[in-house]
């Protein structure tokens, strides 16, 4: 004697049904399973990737981290200290914008949200355009003179 194992509410298809639903697509449903003859089999790995976990809050988390992200409020130099760094701006124009290295520090105002950071860079100054204030470093390095709060280097210590 043969035991079929079936599982509970589900109908085989040698039983006698006289479920409507059932004898109108009697002919289709025991058909065996497409398989395309152009694609390939996805993997069952492949098909439960399309049905795994999505970022349904795409950003959230670089938006928490730019919240967090501190800024520094910019600084506003004294009328001495701006005297001090005009008169090294000059001492550059003056004589012919020495190779020596000189360390600026200026702000850069942040793109994103209110404040900025300051940044040093140590390089040549390679011009200062004084109609826009401008000071161009090497490397491509362009700062406002309005944004320098300090300007160190060895040819100032004459």
């Amino acid at each position: 004697m043969t035991a079929t194992v079936r599982l509970a509410g589900t109908k085989h298809r040698d039983d006698k049904m006289s479920d409507k639903s059932y004898s109108e697509y009697e002919d289709i449903i025991f058909l065996p399973h497409h398989q395309s003859k152009v694609r390939r089999h996805m993997s069952m790995h492949d098909r439960a990737a399309q049905f795994g976990a999505f970022a349904a809050l795409t950003g959230y988390d670089a938006a928490i981290e730019e919240t967090a992200r501190l800024t520094d409020e910019r600084i506003e130099p004294d009328e001495s200290v701006k005297a001090d760094i005009n008169g090294k701006l000059v001492y550059i124009m003056e004589h012919d914008f020495p190779s020596d290295p000189i360390t600026v520090t200026h702000y850069v105002p942040d793109p994103y949200k209110d404040g900025g950071a300051y940044k040093t860079n140590v390089g040549s100054v390679l011009k200062i355009d004084s109609v826009m204030k401008i000071v161009y470093m090497e490397n491509d390095v362009k700062i406002f003179v309005d944004d320098i709060i300090s300007l160190e280097g060895d040819s100032f210590k004459e």
